[in-house]
């Protein structure tokens, strides 16, 4: 069985987060651990809509990333989501059996987080694929 097109868009973003020299010691985690070390990101939810026109198969992939950080404030979470918009938007990603049309920035916030004494930052990829016999067509 093959994985999916949306794991192996979440396996490339992964790779260029934690290849990013602008990330720093910024940890990464699909599922952080539970004393994970501040700041980090985590890989959060992910949606698949078919975006298929009448000739071509296609996919929309909205997929979300969790900044979180102690450093007091908003600044770090403002830097961290900056350097992720910097490695990831409109940059290629190995995929297996698709390709990836475009991967764009949708929006980002960075807020308190209930705790008080954590900030949170949301960031939200959209990426389109087609099968990889459809992109070479």
């Amino acid at each position: 069985m093959t994985a999916s097109t949306g794991w192996w868009i979440q396996r490339g973003i992964y790779q260029a987060l934690a290849n990013s020299s602008q990330l720093g010691a910024t940890r990464i985690y699909d599922h952080p651990p539970q004393v994970a070390s501040y700041p980090f990101i985590s890989l959060g939810q992910s949606l698949l809509r078919d975006w298929s026109t009448g000739t071509e198969d296609g996919a929309e992939h909205l997929l979300t990333l969790h900044v979180w950080s102690r450093a007091g404030g908003k600044k770090q979470v403002h830097d961290i989501i900056e350097a992720i918009k910097s490695t990831l938007h409109d940059q290629p990603l190995t995929l297996v059996d698709h390709e990836l049309v475009h991967l764009r920035h949708e929006f980002s916030e960075a807020r308190p987080d209930p705790d008080g004494d954590t900030y949170h930052g949301i960031v939200r990829y959209r990426a389109v694929t087609e099968p990889a016999q459809a992109a070479a067509a």
